[in-house]
């Protein structure tokens, strides 16, 4: 979109009354002159008018004679000018113009404009007040800034000038010292004092022909002793550490410049400043005016921040091109470096670190200046070998990840410059060979990925020596880049790397050949790679690849496009894609997306041309994947051009995504689509405003681009219809039922609509959404507030206020009345989330004009005079009703609650009134208020009301024991506890409800009241309230509920209070809304919560309402509130220090609320000040955590360490709190030795905050230190943490020496002393270790196989460790799991050439070794040996799996062959008596299969096929006597994934079954067992059996086939867990072919369409996986469809809810083909109509009936309360993520309306159909019964009957309507369903 620029603001300028009369009388009217002319620019009020007048100046004056030099009015009007130019300020536009017109002034009126601003001038320079300073500073500047007449009049004045600046200095100075303490008025001063530094630089600069006379060096001299004036009060400056540290380090550049004015001879000016930095200077070599004037420089050592300022005046100042300081300026050069180099250690602070490394960069510019006429010895020490570039090299490598941004940028620039001097230094040579940039280049490639500064180091590298040169050295650099994108830390840094490497290679490419033949190799290493991640890579890999990557890729190569396109169009059809994989669809839609959003193609261009077809974009829109659809979505949304007029075929494309994709669960997926919409919208928005112009100007109609051939209107209409059918489907979709998802994003788009069409009146608009809205529409709106998600509140809340006209105009007064009537009763609901309901209700009725007519009028008197005062709004006359309205209530409420708390809590909990009140306060506009008196007596109140509800409820909340009031035991213990807790709170019940039972029952019945007082005051009485005589079970967590939301409520509306009716109280107290003490008193409510409060609830919120009030105070201008912070805090450290026994304080519960208090009080401290509460409650709190006498209390030790970890977690304290880090380490780690268990827990929680702070969460890899003490831990877990931590501190590079050092220190079996746990540790390390490194991606560049082959060696040295001579299983278990690892990927690199024959000859004796090949002689309860059995079985698998291998068992080598025979067979291994042992055997079977089934080994040549020979028997007979759960779940599943053809000829010889008896076998398995892994794998093998039977023609009995069928159906119930949900799935996808799209009818027509109603209810599970494998059901069938019919693009890879309407159209389409439309359709209406709700609501048909006489009868029986199940407080009755039943209603109903009009579908004298008909009738007056007995506004008051009664009252209807059409003309005329 296109923004508007931003307007500039001049300020014009104004002449006094003199100066008018002087223009007014030398002005002629006839003709203009220049007094005329300036006379006319002063009396123009605006500034851009008055440059423009300006500029108009000097052509006039270039026209006067030669003669007018001695006009007094140009002499007039020159003083004029400068009296103008001086009162002008510094950032006034007009100033610059004044300037450069005058630069043009003639030569003949340079005297005469140089007298008048002399004479300006000099009255500036006779400022006194130091305040005024600023302004005579910034014209001294403006004067000397590119402007010759103020130049001149400086250089006239320069010993006054001089004189007014020494005296500047001193003076501020002074002032500053006087103002201590006073921040605001220093921080002015300090910029004052920088300004004034900087202007006497600059007046040294530029004049300093003024200066380098010879008259000034007389030290007599004004002039000199002004300058040493300047230089003295530039070095205490530099000294003063208390400055601000810009004002030091400008201070550190005038030194430097002073000193270089005044020193002779120039030539040992370098020395002097080498001395200074050294602390080498003698006084006898320094002239005595340098030492009187900088002495302290030259006494004292200087501190490094001082040293750090000189080096870079030094830099800044001295002129380092052209060898002009010669020798000595080579030495300085070097001399800083060092200095910086030094100070890097030492400056740590944050500031201080980016001043240091911002001067190490310019240092770097000056040796690169230097270099270039410097000497060979210069180049030599300069040079990339020398000293000080590897002590450069160190700080880049210890800065370049720093946590600050600026550093790691200077650090970066450090480098480049780095590598620039070194090629300086080589110059002629040859620098892409130079050993230098080698070995940086192999130094950074052996660095692990994770290293954020190798990116930016190597992509510097590649401007120096190319990408081919890096390339030639690893070609698989890109890809390992393009590997570390799934991490988004490094994704920028990888694509900026990437994007320096091909853009680099592209240009080398083009320079070295001519042709375009280099670009299908370039593709090769930049393009393929990224296409197949795209297709195949994880999902946050892709992403980050796509955003960060694929658009630099385009940018430099735009042609690339094409090449994507054609790779990724080849093979979309055959790669779809899946849920968890883009393939190359998602992949194509990615760079279709990125590629159009940037601008490199056209939409309409590339359908045209058939690039992409629309059935291709539309499967893109519905895919399984996520973010494919979100890329299509992307690609139709996402435009560079904002005007693009929107196709029809993307308005079409969009309508078909709204209907399938509005309901995901997946919040970032609809915040997405939300925010694309809008996109399109806006597009559509500006297009639109485009056309518009376009038909207003007819003669511009060619600027239309060429895609679009139709007329502005017709596209205008289109666009309006498309908004209108969106608007349209986004209502449709907030049917009764739908769920949150759906809710959400119809509401976020609807907004986005009211947003996006919402312009100015009188501009032409496309659209409008409010002419979209009727009343059903704005009462599904405020539908939405009944919502249990307060996200969707907020969205509706929005909506409506955007439409609030028309809203009310659509509603009727008595619809209001109700809906207020239902606000009033849900804000003292017993149910928390009715509060909230009842607010937003409110807050939108408070706009409505009628609203005190309509609804308040009941409660309230009729005030007239309010409705006289027509200045009064809508929203604060209203808004301050309702909070009376409801403060009465609840004065009321608070009354009755002390008497008794429990019938409170139980009927009328005061927590939802006060939260009312909050949110109308909120959202009322505090700054425009009118009845001020009448929100002043409101304000008081509202204080009075929460303190006495505050009371009431208080006790409970700061007890001990918060959570357990009533016991829930009637044992004495508990009733003891009881009577200790209420003796504690003392509460103000009265009435013993508290030492009655558990649960307490009572009649409660409150009378209607009515207060006859209505005093003028008042002018209100008490709500109506009549409740019936009920019973009420009370419980500990109602009474806790009630008694902890009221003080959350509280303080938020103190807090509220205080944030919104502060303003006039800070300056007005009088006239203000709430009063000082009012405040203060707040404060001290807040204070004594936070402190005695128990419940965590309870103090964390009176926590949010305290930091409201804390800010406010320390912004405000009273100086008792300001001050009121310190004085708290200063109270509450020495309450904790008091340790007095009589304190309230809260010890346990981590200190309850006073961490939280503290962090209040100090977050509020301005940021930019000098924190002095912080550093001394810093202090106290340090002292207190580690006291030094024993004997004090504990108390306050816990608490200090308790409110220091809260500190240290607090981010806004941001780097203030880093100084006292080390000392609270220190603290708790002093605390873990503490013999009191409260100390030692605090502690612990102390620490762990401070390692989150000092090191964040990030894993840090970059350690170097490979010392691990705990490996050697008599601890079995320490040992096992201490193997897996040790390999992040080892580089890849370092782990083969690592390793074998760690062999090495193994003992021999000759030994003497053997230590188990040591040797058991180590172990665990090199197993680790070596995992790590043979999974890692750098293994071929790094000497991998000579590491690899060392290793090995060393590990056969060791082999007694694994075989018997170690007694110790463990420590044996421990080597064999680092030969299996070793064996793994040996395994893999065989084929690579590595001659391994002995090490596997080697492991075939250890399994020749083992307990396997003889026998167990041990028990099971043996240490260690299930953990042995398990490692050497692993490695009997893996040398199987080698030995098998064609690579041996093709050798001809003799010990190749007898390799080629293995000690143990896989048979054996299933034979073993232990089951672990079984189950280890049986996995690799199963993993063997799994690979030959999906090709991933070559079936040629043997290997594993061979081992999988005969073993169907073996696995037969197992699984019917396998006693192991785990064993025999796995053969289950190896019988499953083998071919049945293999298995089922060998069951009668092995089991003695034949196939049908394995199937009523596996059914009953599926039956009987308690395991759901063993039911659904039992379930798959029945099913597999099933259809193979069936597909081989064998015969299945009816009854066999019946039960599989009710099996099916059961395992897809709601009710089922997801593991079975998904193996029912799965069965029903390999089902699908032959049952359930079969052409002929295999199981009948009743068990398929079973079979089909679980393919429905699985597509509308809530479990997001389950849809998705149940949409791979659809999928099958629609593969199937195509394949039969043909090669068209097809939907296949769709969501589930396009897949549910599939589903539906392809049944009506299977009944057609099976000719069973007439059995099928009256099926599929009982689906319609729902089954369980018809049983369930006919069966209380009767119960309904009676109920209803009865309802009739006794009119105030409530007939729903029968309806109703047991209240639970926090139950918010069934939320709804994701089914919706009107959605799957309306698109059966859809499908079947098809059916029926396209077959004439008549079935008049169906008897099913008669029947389902009178039921159908019989639920339409049932339901029409129940929905007229529901009270007023159900869908609030009773929102879970209203929406299930709304839901069937549409199945009903939908039904009667197609039983209609499906009976004859002249039936169906009496039965009308809308007489029910």
């Amino acid at each position: 979109m296109v923004l508007k620029k931003k307007e500039i603001q001049v300020d014009a300028f104004f002449l006094d009354h003199q100066q008018l009369e002087k223009l007014q009388r030398f002005s002629k009217a006839e003709e203009q002159n220049l007094a005329s002319l300036l006379l006319h620019c002063a009396q123009l009020n605006n500034g851009i008018q008055q440059i423009q007048c300006i500029k108009k100046i000097m052509p006039l004056v270039e026209k006067m004679g030669q003669n007018s030099a001695c006009d007094p009015m140009v002499k007039a009007c020159l003083d004029i000018l400068g009296e103008t130019y001086f009162s002008l300020g510094a950032k006034n536009p007009l100033k610059k113009v004044l300037a450069s017109s005058l630069n043009g002034l003639p030569e003949r009126f340079m005297t005469l404009a140089v007298q008048s601003f002399v004479c300006c001038l000099r009255e500036e320079l006779k400022t006194t007040d130091v305040y005024l300073y600023r302004k005579v500073l910034d014209n001294l500047a403006s004067c000397m800034e590119d402007f010759s007449l103020g130049r001149a009049s400086v250089k006239n004045l320069f010993e006054e000038v001089l004189q007014f600046l020494q005296k500047s200095l001193l003076d501020i100075q002074e002032e500053n010292r006087q103002n201590h303490g006073n921040h605001i008025v220093q921080t002015q001063l300090m910029h004052d004092l920088l300004i004034a530094i900087k202007v006497s630089m600059m007046l040294v600069q530029k004049l300093q022909e003024n200066i380098q006379g010879s008259l000034w060096k007389h030290h007599e001299s004004f002039v000199w002793q002004s300058m040493c004036s300047l230089l003295k009060s530039s070095t205490n400056f530099l000294m003063d550490a208390v400055l601000l540290q810009t004002v030091q380090t400008t201070s550190g550049l005038a030194v430097i410049l002073f000193t270089k004015t005044m020193y002779e001879p120039a030539e040992e000016l370098p020395s002097l400043v080498s001395d200074l930095l050294l602390g080498s200077i003698k006084h006898t070599d320094v002239p005595a005016w340098f030492v009187s004037n900088c002495g302290t420089l030259c006494t004292e050592e200087c501190p490094d921040s001082v040293l750090l300022f000189l080096c870079h005046g030094a830099l800044a100042m001295l002129e380092w091109k052209n060898g002009s300081m010669g020798e000595n300026g080579e030495k300085l050069l070097l001399d800083i470096a060092s200095v910086l180099l030094s100070l890097s250690s030492e400056l740590k602070e944050s500031s201080m670190a980016m001043s240091l490394s911002r001067i190490l960069a310019i240092w770097t510019n000056s040796a690169q200046a230097a270099l270039v006429s410097g000497s060979p010895n210069l180049k030599i020490k300069l040079n990339g070998n020398s000293d000080i570039i590897g002590k450069l090299l160190e700080y880049i490598y210890t800065h370049w990840e720093h946590p600050l941004d600026a550093v790691r940028h200077q650090t970066k620039l450090i480098f480049k410059n780095l590598l620039q001097i070194h090629r300086t230094t080589i110059t002629g040579s040859n620098e892409k060979s130079d050993p230098f940039f080698v070995r940086l280049i192999k130094h950074l490639l052996s660095l692990e990925w994770h290293v954020k500064g190798k990116y930016a180091s190597l992509g510097c590298l590649v401007e120096c020596v190319g990408t081919e040169n890096i390339l030639r050295l690893d070609t698989t650099i890109p890809v390992q880049i393009l590997d570390v994108m799934n991490d988004q830390s490094l994704a920028p840094y990888a694509s900026d790397l990437l994007e320096t490497m091909f853009t680099n290679h592209k240009a080398h490419f083009t320079l070295s050949f001519q042709e375009s033949t280099w670009i299908d190799q370039w593709h090769d290493i930049w393009v393929s790679p990224l296409l197949v991640i795209l297709c195949e890579g994880n999902h946050d890999q892709t992403t980050y690849i796509i955003d960060y990557y694929l658009p630099k890729l385009l940018k430099c190569s735009p042609d690339s496009l094409s090449y994507m396109i054609r790779i990724l169009q080849a093979s979309a059809d055959a790669n779809l894609g899946s849920r968890s994989t883009r393939g190359a669809l998602g992949a194509l839609m990615a760079c279709l997306r990125t590629a159009r959003a940037h601008g490199h193609l056209e939409l309409s261009t590339m359908m045209s041309n058939g690039l992409v077809s629309t059935e291709c974009i539309k499967q893109g829109l519905v895919h399984q994947h996520n973010q494919v659809c979100i890329d299509a979505l992307g690609l139709l949304c996402e435009t560079h051009r904002s005007t693009e007029i929107v196709s029809m075929e993307e308005m079409q494309l969009i309508q078909f995504f709204m209907m399938y994709n509005l309901n995901s669960q997946s919040p970032s997926v609809r915040q997405q689509i939300g925010s694309l919409l809008r996109k399109l919208f806006c597009r559509i928005q500006e297009s639109s405003q485009v056309l518009y112009k376009l038909e207003q100007n007819k003669t511009k109609q060619e600027l239309l681009e060429n895609s679009t051939k139709r007329h502005p209107l017709g596209i205008l209409q289109q666009y309006k219809d498309f908004m209108s059918s969106v608007c349209d489907r986004l209502f449709e979709v907030l049917f009764p039922g739908s769920s949150h998802p759906t809710r959400f994003s119809a509401l976020t788009i609807l907004g986005s609509v009211a947003e996006t069409f919402s312009v100015p009146k009188g501009q032409a608009q496309v659209f409008q959404l409010d002419q979209e809205i009727d009343s059903t529409r704005v009462r599904t709106l405020i539908q939405c507030f009944a919502s249990t998600f307060e996200e969707v509140k907020v969205l509706a809340f929005g909506l409506l206020m955007k439409l609030r006209d028309v809203a009310f105009n659509l509603q009727d007064s008595e619809n209001l009345a109700l809906l207020f009537q239902a606000a009033v009763d849900l804000s003292t609901s017993t149910k928390p989330y009715d509060c909230v309901t009842a607010s937003y209700l409110l807050n939108f009725l408070v706009h409505h004009k009628g609203l005190q007519h309509i609804c308040l009028g009941k409660w309230l008197e009729h005030n007239p005079q309010m409705d006289e005062n027509t200045s009064v709004s809508t929203v604060e006359k209203n808004t301050l009703a309702v909070i009376k309205l409801l403060l009465v209530n609840v004065e009321e409420e608070i009354f009755q609650a002390k008497k008794s708390l429990l019938q409170a809590a139980a009927s009328f909990p005061m927590y939802g009134r006060v939260h009312c009140i909050t949110g109308a306060l909120q959202q009322l506009p505090s700054n425009k208020l009118t009845l001020v008196a009448e929100w002043k007596e409101m304000v008081a109140r509202l204080i009075l009301m929460s303190y006495k509800l505050s009371a009431v409820v208080s006790p409970v909340v700061q007890s001990s024991s918060p959570e357990g009031l009533i016991p829930m035991d009637s044992d004495s213990e508990s009733a003891g506890r009881l009577q200790m807790i209420l003796h504690e709170i003392q509460p103000q019940d009265t009435n013993y409800y508290f030492i009655q039972a558990k649960i307490l029952k009572e009649h409660c019945k409150v009378e209607s009241e009515k207060v006859a007082d209505h005093r003028p005051m008042d002018n209100i009485c008490t709500e109506m309230r009549g409740k019936e005589r009920q019973t009420c079970d009370v419980t500990a967590q109602m009474v806790l509920v009630c008694c902890w939301r009221s003080m959350k409520e509280v303080s938020l509306l103190l807090g509220t209070l205080c944030k919104l009716l502060p303003s006039h109280a800070i300056s007005e107290p009088s006239d203000g809304l709430i009063t000082v003490e009012q405040v203060k008193n707040i404060g001290d409510y807040f204070k004594h919560h936070l402190l005695q409060s128990r419940h965590r609830g309870a103090f964390e919120l009176a926590y949010a309402g305290f930091v409201q009030l804390t800010e406010m105070l320390s912004r405000c201008n009273s100086e008792s509130l300001r001050k009121m912070p310190a004085q708290w805090l200063s109270g509450v450290l020495e309450e904790i220090k008091s340790c007095d026994p009589s304190s309230t304080l809260c010890a346990t519960r981590r200190s309850a609320g006073i961490p939280f208090y503290i962090q209040a009080l100090l977050a509020s401290e301005p940021k930019k000040s000098k924190t002095d509460l912080l550093k001394m409650t810093m202090k106290e709190l340090i002292s207190l955590a580690a006291p030094l006498n024993e004997s004090l209390s504990v108390i306050p030790q816990v608490h200090a360490l308790n409110i220091l970890r809260a500190l240290f977690r607090d981010t806004r304290l941001g780097e203030n709190i880093m100084p006292y880090v080390a000392d609270g380490i220190q603290v708790a780690i002093l605390g873990f030795t503490s013999p009191v268990w409260a100390v030692r827990n605090s502690s612990t929680l102390l620490f762990s905050a401070l390692i989150t702070r000092i090191f964040g969460v990030k894993r840090g890899k970059d350690e170097n230190s490979k010392k691990n003490r705990c490996g050697h831990s008599p601890v079995y877990r320490s040992r096992e943490m201490s193997g897996r931590a040790l390999v992040p501190f080892v580089m890849v590079n370092e782990v083969p020496h690592t390793v074998l050092s760690l062999l090495e220190g193994l003992p021999d079996s000759t030994s003497p002393c053997i230590r188990q746990n040591n040797i058991h540790g180590t172990l665990l390390q090199v197993f680790h270790l070596l995992q790590s490194y043979l999974e890692s991606k750098q293994l071929f560049s790094l000497g991998f196989q000579q590491g690899l082959g060392d290793i090995i060696a060393c590990v056969g040295t060791k082999l007694w460790l694994a075989k018997r001579p170690n007694p110790c299983l463990v420590t044996r278990a421990a080597y064999l799991d680092v030969l299996v690892m070793l064996s793994t990927h040996l395994g893999k690199f065989q084929k690579q050439g590595m001659p391994l024959f002995g090490f596997w000859e080697e492991m075939n004796r250890v399994i020749s070794d083992s307990e396997l090949m003889s026998g167990i002689p041990y028990s099971s309860a043996v240490p260690g040996l299930i953990q042995y059995l398990q490692s050497i079985t692993k490695l009997v698998i893996e040398v199987l799996l080698v030995t098998a291998g064609p690579d041996i068992q093709s050798s001809s080598s003799p010990v190749a062959k007898k390799i080629a025979k293995p000690p143990l067979s896989i048979v054996h291994l299933l034979h073993c008596e232990f089951h672990e042992v079984r189950l280890l055997a049986l996995e690799a079977i199963l993993l063997w299969l799994k690979q030959i089934n999906s090709k991933q080994i070559a079936e040629e040549g043997g290997g594993v096929l061979c081992l999988l020979i005969d073993l169907e028997g073996a696995l037969l007979t197992m699984a019917l006597k396998e006693k192991n759960l785990q064993c025999f779940c796995k053969v289950l599943e190896i019988l499953y994934t083998m071919d049945l053809r293999n298995v089922l000829p060998k069951t009668e010889c092995s089991i003695k079954m034949n196939p049908n008896e394995l199937l009523i076998w596996s059914l009953n398995i599926v039956d009987i067992a308690n395991s759901t892994e063993v039911q659904s794998i039992a379930l798959k093998f029945a099913s597999k059996l099933v259809i193979h039977l069936l597909q081989n023609h064998q015969k299945i009995s009816e009854e066999v086939l019946k039960t599989w069928v009710q099996l099916l159906v059961y395992f897809c119930g709601d009710e089922q867990q997801t593991e079975i949900l998904l193996a029912a799935a799965e069965v029903l996808k390999s089902i699908t072919s032959y049952l359930l799209i079969n052409e002929k009818l295999i199981l009948g027509l009743s068990d398929t369409l079973a079979m089909w109603k679980c393919v429905v209810l699985l597509l509308q599970n809530e479990d997001l996986v389950v849809r998705d494998a149940a949409a791979e059901v659809i999928q099958a069938a629609l593969s199937e469809k195509k394949s039969s019919k043909g090669t068209e693009f097809a939907l296949r890879v769709v969501n589930a809810p396009m897949a549910l309407d599939l589903a539906f159209g392809i049944l009506c389409e299977l009944l057609q083909q099976w000719g069973e439309i007439r059995a099928g359709v009256p099926i599929l209406l009982e689906w319609l109509l729902g089954d369980s709700d018809l049983k369930r609501d006919s069966e209380t048909s009767a119960l309904v009936i009676l109920t209803t006489s009865c309802h009739l009868m006794l009119g105030s029986l409530h007939f729903c309360s029968l309806m109703e199940e047991d209240d639970y407080l926090f139950d918010k009755g069934e939320v709804n993520f994701w089914a919706e039943k009107l959605t799957h209603v309306r698109q059966l109903s859809k499908h079947l309306l098809q059916l029926i009009s396209m077959t004439h579908l008549t079935l008049p004298d169906h008897g099913e159909l008669d029947q389902l008909s009178r039921t159908a009738l019989d639920q339409a007056q049932l339901v029409g019964h129940l929905l007229r007995v529901l009270p007023p506004t159900p869908e609030f008051s009773k929102t879970a009957e209203f929406t299930r009664l709304a839901i069937q009252n549409e199945r009903i209807s939908v039904c009667l309507k197609i039983l209609n059409l499906l009976k004859s003309d002249d039936t169906c005329k009496n039965e009308n369903p809308e007489n029910y």
